[in-house]
């Protein structure tokens, strides 16, 4: 039995937000992957819900004229895995959520749940940060625009504010066009499980120089929030490709990330697997670039 006081169904975005100004203690639901759980556990017990689940303008991916990919925070992980434009122009997030939990769970999880959950384990979030997404919120007037390194606060916290109800996660053309990704999580089990420690690059090859021009790499499971490794990203740049960049990015990274000690690994193993699938992650990318010459 789940311990639910209220259940409202929004008609549309504007509705949403009008319900939970109505409500303020209601909290929003889509496929209730995460809610229903944690009213099951007693977390949210006894709260009551706005459903935005089928509403289809924040349902999709589209292209805008400019490039820019708009994710609707509504867009289930299997839908997003197997969509023409993710699968042409940003595959490596298509692929990093088709890691979620099982079939079921994809099928019904959505890419704005997974974000405004917080957690630092959300296999989409690392790919988002990589690439430099910006969330749109709505709140009934005139909205916000956020980038997501800015949205998450703290294990479980974002800045969503009251009223307020995400959209869309926009990719920018500028932050895609011409880069590659790979996303690698580590996880206890292959199948099912939330990851011990996850990595996602971005880059972008020079060809003609052989080298790297530009590159972005997040984890998640690392920090308290996912984490952007700057300053490993600042040393790679303009480095050759050649067998010592990858050794160097495994350095870089296992000098740079602060993991924990869990249930789950030791920090020391966490450092030793970080820094080995942030280089094995990045010497994909440079490979789909077609730029690997070792």
């Amino acid at each position: 039995m789940y311990d639910i006081e209220n259940y409202y169904q929004a008609e549309s975005v504007k509705d949403a937000v009008r319900l939970l100004n109505e409500h303020p203690d209601a909290r929003f639901i889509s496929g209730g992957s995460d809610v229903l759980i944690k009213i099951r556990e007693g977390k949210f017990a006894g709260t009551s819900l706005v459903s935005i689940h089928g509403l289809k303008e924040i349902q999709g991916v589209k292209m805008a004229d400019n490039g820019d990919i708009y994710i609707g925070a509504g867009t289930v992980f299997s839908h997003i895995t197997n969509d023409a434009i993710i699968r042409k122009y940003i595959p490596v997030l298509g692929e990093a959520v088709d890691q979620v939990g099982g079939p079921q769970v994809r099928n019904i999880g959505t890419i704005g749940g997974n974000i405004c959950n917080g957690a630092v384990s959300a296999d989409s979030a690392p790919t988002v940060f990589s690439l430099n997404a910006l969330l749109r919120l709505e709140d009934g007037k005139e909205g916000r625009l956020v980038p997501v390194k800015d949205f998450y606060l703290g294990p479980g916290r974002v800045d969503l504010r009251q009223g307020e109800i995400l959209t869309y996660v926009i990719i920018p053309a500028k932050e895609y066009e011409g880069y590659h990704g790979h996303y690698i999580k580590y996880s206890m089990r292959n199948a099912m499980d939330i990851a011990t420690i996850s990595c996602s690059v971005v880059s972008k090859v020079d060809q003609q120089a052989g080298v790297i021009e530009d590159v972005r790499i997040t984890f998640g499971v690392a920090a308290p929030v996912p984490y952007r490794c700057t300053k490993a990203e600042e040393a790679l740049k303009g480095m050759k490709i050649e067998e010592s960049l990858y050794e160097k990015t495994a350095q870089l990274i296992r000098e740079e990330i602060n993991p924990r000690d869990s249930w789950r690994a030791s920090r020391a193993f966490r450092l030793q697997i970080g820094g080995e699938i942030a280089a094995r992650a990045l010497r994909r990318t440079v490979e789909l670039a077609g730029g690997d010459r070792i």
